[in-house]
């Protein structure tokens, strides 16, 4: 017979493990077209995508899909301007039934910052499912998925960027200029 304290263990055990979002990052972005989303969209993990700013059917798309959490780094001052973001994206998450998460990145009042990589870090892997992490175009949050790779999952900055690059990181500007590729060094 099974102790009653056996039996709680196991079951907390087991529930611990049912309700935290798995982010082990694939090496290899997978890539789709998927109606609604500005630019970009892409699987990362296996509950986790990436994408550019999605539109209100997108949402539904999602919610259809799994997703439980969406989670956006585009500023305030961006996610207020209607003729940018033509609705209230936190309203229209609220009334799926989805969990909304704001963490704005990029402008003079929300720099970016290891605080933010941190903050995004915790909402990824505090979801009891699926994650929507997405910005503009998802060039910010490719960025920010590199930084989560290396600071997170132990990858070098040489191979974060490779992933964020087959995502929608793109190049750097004066590399581009030189037709040259750079090389980054992460400084201890």
């Amino acid at each position: 017979m099974i102790s009653k304290s056996l039996l709680s263990s196991t079951v907390l055990v087991w529930a611990s493990f049912a309700w935290s979002v798995d982010v082990e990052p694939f090496d290899e972005p997978q890539r789709e077209q998927v109606e609604g989303f500005q630019d970009y969209f892409a699987q990362v993990a296996p509950n986790v995508y990436v994408a550019g700013q999605p539109n209100a059917e997108a949402l539904k798309a999602m919610k259809e899909r799994g997703i439980t959490r969406v989670i956006n780094i585009r500023t305030s001052q961006e996610m207020d301007n209607r003729a940018v973001v033509p609705y209230d994206e936190a309203a229209e998450v609220a009334a799926l039934g989805l969990e909304y998460v704001h963490i704005p990145m990029g402008g003079p009042d929300t720099p970016y910052s290891s605080e933010g990589l941190a903050k995004v870090a915790h909402a990824l892997e505090s979801s009891e499912g699926p994650v929507l992490l997405h910005c503009t175009m998802a060039w910010r949050a490719s960025h920010l998925w590199a930084a989560y790779l290396v600071s997170n999952h132990g990858y070098n900055v040489a191979n974060a960027v490779e992933i964020g690059k087959k995502m929608n990181m793109g190049g750097y500007p004066f590399a581009e200029f030189l037709e040259r590729s750079i090389s980054l060094e992460a400084s201890e």
